[in-house]
């Protein structure tokens, strides 16, 4: 059971992290909104690998991560695992709010823009505070795999001697 929960582990954060490069890549060649079919075209991809790949890896590996963690008790007092769960639950929370759902109503803003039914004109274009979020998501990311890699010893400070 430990090992087919690492693997989903494994395979979850590889479909997280390949989907967020992805978006990347996608952001850098995108046109500006004033292209607005090339724009709507290239935010409904973005919009599409958010939700049918980022979001659905980054489900499996917090599960099979909580499940690992669970099964294996010496997983439980491990200072690294407290460390991979505080990057987790950033990830969690920064994918959902800052990444998948900016993407997904900008696909939709730029379809209906495109469908006339909402001036082309309020499109204003993703912000580099997006792209930043990504890289920064990434970042957390590396660092969430190279603390499953390394397992650092994180030991808790030692009171003084009492004396004598």
């Amino acid at each position: 059971m430990r090992r087919q929960l690492k693997f989903l582990h494994t395979i979850g954060a590889i479909g997280l992290m390949g989907g967020m490069a992805s978006l990347l890549v996608l952001m850098s060649f995108a046109p500006p909104p004033s292209s607005l079919a090339g724009y709507a075209l290239v935010y409904s991809a973005m919009a599409g690998i958010a939700s049918w790949i980022v979001y659905p890896s980054m489900v499996i590996t917090i599960i099979a991560g909580l499940l690992a963690i669970g099964a294996n008790p010496a997983f439980h007092n491990a200072g690294w695992v407290g460390a991979k769960l505080a990057t987790g639950v950033l990830i969690f929370e920064g994918t959902l709010v800052y990444v998948q759902g900016p993407l997904k109503q900008e696909a939709e803003r730029s379809a209906a823009a495109l469908a006339g039914e909402l001036d082309p004109a309020t499109i204003t274009g993703f912000a580099n505070s997006e792209r930043n979020t990504l890289w920064l998501m990434l970042v957390i990311a590396t660092a969430n795999v190279a603390l499953g890699v390394w397992r650092p010893r994180f030991t808790r400070p030692r009171p003084p001697d009492g004396g004598g």
